[in-house]
């Protein structure tokens, strides 16, 4: 390996000798840390960056074949060094124009423009979403940044990718970004590679979410006239989602997203529906329309209105059939606010009884609740993870229990604006109550679950969130979303009763996981619904 020389205030850079290259017919330069492979092939010479832009390795090491086409013996890829072409891989390896004058090869070593890096990083993140390349998308958000980009602007992009690949609407994946970005906030600028993992993780779940749903799913181009707050939430109802989607479309090209806001609250409180996300759903994309730029306001709003036209509404099945009744009789002025303990053991319809006598105190009702949600949490029956012999409506892990916190949380900041869904929020998470009270165990001991340190541990959980080697995003994205509404609830009221309830139940949660995959029980299901099918 030789060391080249700048030649003063030009840019190009002597690099070798053209005998000694000819002689050898390969050989590597070194400046200013960059290792330049040049290769006379075929009567031309190249030059290129010596790392194989996929892990790294010396493409000095590599094969030329036709003349001009380099290829990594690594792994394979191949590089077209004419065109500069990827031919087998993914990431473009970089060129270097060059030029022999008097006997010497002359390289440009300038770097292109910063905005030609980041379009090409953006073409090249693109390429690795439509794969799920999880190393190339990494490496393509920090060329991003390297050149002198927002890491989160690569956001806009991806959450367009994903809009229409998506075919019952939105996912955790959108729901779950505000919280990351809340992390990534949270690290200062104390660990810059760090800063990155929640971007990362981000476009990694949208793009996993996409590969599992393989085709595309328009949304209609139409847009109506004038935009009718009513007519979207009647459209919504109907499941009519071309209606919905022109309805939205028109709002954002005349009044902004805002004004989407009030009807989209009323549907995704109007039942107790896709089990408890919606709410969720629209609490967070709203968070996220804050975040990321405004242009990106339809591909996040037009699928959380499929996710609403297209929900299941649990309140019309036979489980929950007592929801609407209990809407009726709902008292506004009710103080028989039941205290947490006495939703133990308690069904659907008990539950949403007790919660409908409580209307006149509203914070005394939620607190409550909260408090039997986290309660139910920590003395869930943990045999249901792992058993092989039960129905399926009895395939009930962790993840069936957070939901009731978080739809509390969502709910709450709902509601504040829009008092008068407060009944449908609390009976609903009623719902929650009375469908897990059949998967817990009230008298296992659950002492060791404590948490003496609630900020330190919060610390803990957020720590291991950014490197928490979980394949499969629904995982650490619930137990981020988890951690993210209870810290909220911890200090809107650091004191309450529910507060200890809920961190041991956190504790367990994360140190008791779910199981992934259910290899035996889903086999045994499959054959005996097969058989009843006849």
């Amino acid at each position: 390996m030789s060391t080249a020389t700048a030649l003063s205030s030009s840019p190009w850079v002597d690099a070798i000798s053209s005998s000694e290259l000819a002689e050898k017919g390969k050989m590597v330069v070194k400046l200013d840390g960059k290792q330049i492979l040049l290769w006379r092939s075929g009567g031309e010479t190249y030059a290129c960056n010596n790392r194989c832009p996929h892990e790294g390795y010396p493409l000095a090491e590599g094969t030329m074949s036709d003349g001009c086409v380099l290829t990594c013996n690594w792994h394979n890829w191949k590089f077209d060094l004419e065109t500069g072409e990827t031919l087998i891989g993914g990431d473009v390896l970089r060129l270097y124009p060059l030029r022999e004058e008097a006997g010497r090869i002359l390289l440009d070593l300038t770097d292109p423009p910063a905005e030609e890096i980041r379009d090409k990083s953006i073409s090249g993140l693109a390429d690795a979403f439509r794969e799920h390349d999880y190393e190339r998308m990494a490496r393509e958000i920090v060329r991003f940044e390297e050149a002198g980009g927002n890491p989160v602007d690569v956001l806009n992009h991806a959450f367009a990718w994903a809009a229409e690949r998506y075919e019952f609407g939105m996912t955790h994946a959108q729901a779950g970004a505000p919280d990351w970005l809340a992390l990534r906030d949270r690290l200062g600028s104390r660990r810059a590679a760090e800063r990155l993992i929640p971007v990362l993780e981000i476009v990694g779940h949208l793009s996993w979410d996409a590969l599992m749903q393989p085709g595309r799913y328009p949304f209609t181009q139409d847009v109506v006239d004038d935009f009718d707050a009513d007519a979207l939430e009647d459209a919504i109802e109907r499941e009519d989602e071309a209606s919905a989607v022109a309805l939205t479309r028109a709002a954002l090209r005349d009044v902004g997203p805002q004004a989407l806001r009030a009807p989209l609250e009323r549907a995704s409180l109007r039942h107790y529906q896709n089990f408890g996300h919606t709410p969720i759903y629209l609490e967070k994309t709203y968070e996220l329309l804050g975040l990321l730029a405004p242009e990106t306001a339809p591909a996040l709003l037009l699928p959380l209105v499929r996710t609403l036209c297209m929900g299941a509404r649990e309140d019309l099945i036979p489980e929950f059939k007592s929801y609407a009744p209990a809407l009726d009789v709902w008292k506004s002025d009710g103080d028989q606010v039941p205290d947490g303990d006495s939703f133990r053991g308690k069904g659907v319809r008990k539950c949403l009884d007790m919660i409908a006598r409580s209307g006149g105190r509203i914070d005394a009702l939620y607190d409550e609740l909260l408090y039997a949600a986290a309660d139910a949490m920590l003395h869930f029956n943990a045999d249901y993870r792992v058993h092989t012999d039960k129905p399926i409506q009895q395939n009930v892990d962790w993840l069936d229990f957070t939901h009731a916190a978080t739809h509390l949380n969502a709910s709450r900041k709902i509601c504040q604006g829009r008092p008068e869904l407060w009944p449908n929020a609390l009976l609903q998470t009623g719902c929650f109550l009375g469908r897990n009270a059949a998967f817990v165990d009230w008298d296992q001991d659950i002492s060791e679950w404590r948490v003496e340190d609630p900020e330190g541990f919060f610390e803990e959980v957020f720590e291991g969130l950014l490197d928490h080697g979980e394949p499969l995003y629904i995982y650490p994205v619930h137990t981020l979303k988890l951690a993210t509404a209870l810290k909220e609830e911890i200090a809107r009221s650091p004191d309450a009763k529910w507060v200890p309830v809920a961190l041991a139940a956190m504790n367990r949660y994360v140190h008791e996981p779910a199981k992934k995959k259910h290899m035996r029980r889903t086999m045994k299901q499959a054959r005996k619904f097969v058989q009843a099918q006849g």
